[in-house]
């Protein structure tokens, strides 16, 4: 139970946080010291977090170790107080929230451009450390600096995040029986959000469409719901993992490859473009969204797209510096391979959009969730991911 040291937001709070000493070390839950938000921050109260593939490689050094780390970048929760600055139409005491990794200016030429989301004048960050390049924790035993994960740190019971880096959730209460659980919204922060905005911003999927989909994890799953909202024709999951059929069902999936059921051909094992190819008369398809990060795949989702308009988006990542080898032909011919960060979606314009959609229950983000654990089983959530079943896991703070 975290103790408020004062009824005045201007003091630092006591709490609980999972503490990551190293890299490849789990998490110590141990008691922490939060500050008060400074100009432009918010201190908020988390209620919820989630599980995210990013928080797997960074707790591995990825892209570069800085520890001790709280890490924890998906997730909802109380806005406990704000800093200088912070207006009380964009967050107040009160406010319902969810931390982003992107945010946009609306100013600087990137965010002007339409073309993507990654904005100049606040660019996304790894160092750990809040704009001005502090800490807002520490821990209560030797005073030890604590990095962020990116500008926030979700396993914590408290977390001080910049204002340009959370997004409201409007009509979505605490106590609402008629709105999904509030759990659910911690999803929203990366994994599926990134997916689904791959389709729908970063691919531009359109109407009558056909799109594949390589890994059926929460992006998999997200960017097969993405294609389904902009209209595809046929979507194709890609997954060895047999349990991922229901659920890339339950996300408008249409058709489903299973690489390791399919027979050889004299021999010859089929590549996923081939077995790809093979669903779609020769073809290939118009989109493809390669989520696993695996380097060999991401070759295999240009080529499975069709020639002279085929487009393959990269989403996923090992954490690892392993080269990419592409086939140079399929690129000369036609086909565009692009990387996306968070789906090509804008934190403050399209993230409300995809809230409002929740809200109004047009997405099953329930469909998600395969466990929940308390903030102190959380080494386990990094071993429930390892098993098929496992989609996404929901840490109750």
């Amino acid at each position: 139970m975290s103790e408020i040291s004062s009824s005045s937001a201007s003091q630092v709070i006591t709490c609980k946080a999972a503490v990551c000493w190293g890299v490849g070390e789990g998490c110590k839950v141990e008691e922490i010291h939060v500050e008060p938000p400074r100009k432009g921050e918010v201190r908020v109260k988390m209620l919820y977090a989630s599980l995210c593939h990013t928080d797997v490689i960074i707790s591995k050094g990825y892209p570069f170790p800085a520890f001790p780390r709280v890490l924890g970048h998906e997730g909802v929760g109380v806005v406990e107080s704000v800093g200088e600055g912070v207006k009380a139409e964009d967050f107040k005491q009160g406010d319902i929230v969810i931390p982003t990794f992107v945010t946009e200016c609306q100013e600087c030429e990137n965010c002007l451009s339409g073309k993507t989301n990654l904005c100049l004048k606040y660019p996304m960050t790894f160092s750990g450390l809040m704009l001005d390049g502090t800490s807002r924790m520490s821990t209560v035993k030797g005073h030890k600096m604590l990095y962020h994960l990116f500008t926030c740190s979700t396993w914590s019971e408290y977390m001080v995040v910049e204002a340009l880096f959370l997004v409201k959730l409007h009509n979505w209460g605490a106590h609402d029986t008629t709105k999904p659980p509030l759990s659910h919204a911690s999803f929203l922060s990366c994994g599926f959000s990134t997916g689904l905005g791959a389709s729908w911003k970063e691919a531009k999927v359109e109407r009558g469409s056909t799109v594949a989909v390589i890994g059926l994890g929460a992006v998999g799953l997200g960017a097969l719901e993405g294609a389904r909202m902009q209209g595809a024709a046929r979507i194709i999951g890609v997954d060895k993992n047999e349990m991922k059929r229901e659920k890339g069902i339950a996300f408008g999936m249409t058709d489903f490859i299973n690489p390791d059921n399919n027979e050889h051909d004299q021999g010859h094992k089929k590549s996923i473009s081939e077995l790809i190819k093979d669903s779609t008369d020769g073809m290939g398809v118009d989109y493809c969204i390669e989520c696993t990060g695996v380097a060999p795949f991401m070759n295999e989702a240009l080529v499975a797209t069709k020639m002279g308009k085929g487009t393959a988006v990269l989403l996923g990542t090992t954490g690892t510096a392993a080269p990419v080898q592409i086939d140079f032909l399929s690129l000369m011919v036609g086909r565009t391979l692009k990387g996306s960060i968070f789906g090509g979606l804008k934190a403050k314009t399209d993230l409300p959009i995809l809230i409002n959609k929740c809200v109004n229950k047009e997405m099953q983000l329930g469909e998600l969730l395969t466990h929940e654990i308390p903030l102190v089983d959380i080494n386990h959530a990094f071993e429930l991911l390892k098993q098929p079943d496992c989609v996404k896991i929901v840490i109750k703070i």
